[in-house]
């Protein structure tokens, strides 16, 4: 098996704050509102194998604002309902011209399976319950909007960490530059040994605790399925890990809440707490655009 292209991101567990601090670096140069046309007569292939809004509409505007060219594979109406493997969709896809591609898929591995198999960069868009890179990246780009670093930040995450990519990924990122992380949810949404993600992660099962004193709040979806196989009814969730601005009030007064979104008002988090001012869900979304302008403009050497 060969090693991955060069410029591939396949998860943020592996990668130094060097590289990190780079491609954050390069995000903040990155401008969609200013085309660049650094990729101009690349081409950009979008491979998804699950649903998508926010990230597969923002490596797409990320791409043209590049002035690459994308294609779209579902795996609906695609071979791959036909039963075409992973990496037989992958050769082809590369033989018609990919020069990067970014993938979504419900298996943890398949990217990597990707990568090292083929000679062009894989940008994993979230694989299974592994990791989501490039939503740690606009993350950590959000909070350094806001904060002056991420050394000694306090932050708590809240709700289904355990079946979470992105708190995987956000916790490999935050625990490289110093932050101090609470963990706060279910024991069913709870990882079952904290330190196989980073050393000194703190677990409490009151959100009230979690959120005292923090910098920031990262508030993560509940599927109401999921919830059924756990010992709460939705409304006793509602009651005990639910972001109301009662509790937000505990953190520090200029502490932001995130999310990594689909949100579902009512449920994780209140309409109010959504949109108070302190909310940066919105500019996460949107912060999602430079940043993923930069890991293309990365994957296809063009960083400089």
């Amino acid at each position: 098996m060969n090693k991955a292209a060069r410029g591939s991101l396949l998860g943020i567990e592996h990668l130094d704050a060097k590289e990190i601090l780079r491609l954050l670096t390069l995000a903040r140069r990155m401008n969609p509102l200013k085309p660049r046309p650094l990729l101009r007569g690349k081409r950009v292939l979008l491979l998804f194998y699950e649903p998508s809004t926010r990230t597969r509409a923002s490596f797409e505007i990320a791409a043209k604002s590049l002035g690459a060219m994308t294609t779209l594979v579902l795996s609906s109406g695609s071979s791959i309902e036909k039963g075409e493997s992973l990496l037989d969709t992958g050769y082809t896809l590369r033989a018609v011209g990919a020069d990067v591609m970014v993938i979504r898929h419900p298996h943890a591995g398949a990217p990597l399976l990707m990568a090292t198999h083929l000679d062009i960069p894989v940008v994993n868009a979230g694989d299974g319950m592994h990791e989501h890179p490039t939503q740690a990246l606009l993350d950590a780009y959000t909070i350094l909007r806001h904060k002056k670093t991420l050394k000694g930040l306090q932050m708590a995450i809240v709700g289904d960490i355990y079946h979470s990519r992105v708190a995987r990924s956000t916790i490999h990122l935050l625990s490289k530059f110093g932050a101090r992380i609470t963990l706060c949810g279910p024991p069913e949404f709870l990882p079952e040994v904290a330190t196989t993600l980073a050393p000194g992660l703190h677990i409490t099962r009151t959100v009230e605790e979690a959120v005292r004193g923090s910098d920031a709040i990262m508030v993560l979806r509940v599927q109401k399925e999921r919830l059924a196989g756990t010992k709460l009814r939705l409304q006793e969730y509602i009651s005990r890990y639910q972001m109301t601005m009662a509790r937000l009030k505990l953190a520090r007064r200029d502490a932001i809440v995130m999310h990594p979104g689909p949100i579902i008002r009512g449920l994780e988090i209140t309409w109010e707490v959504a949109d108070c001012p302190q909310s940066v869900i919105v500019e996460e979304v949107h912060n999602g655009v430079p940043v993923r302008m930069a890991i293309l403009a990365n994957a296809l050497g063009k960083a400089s």
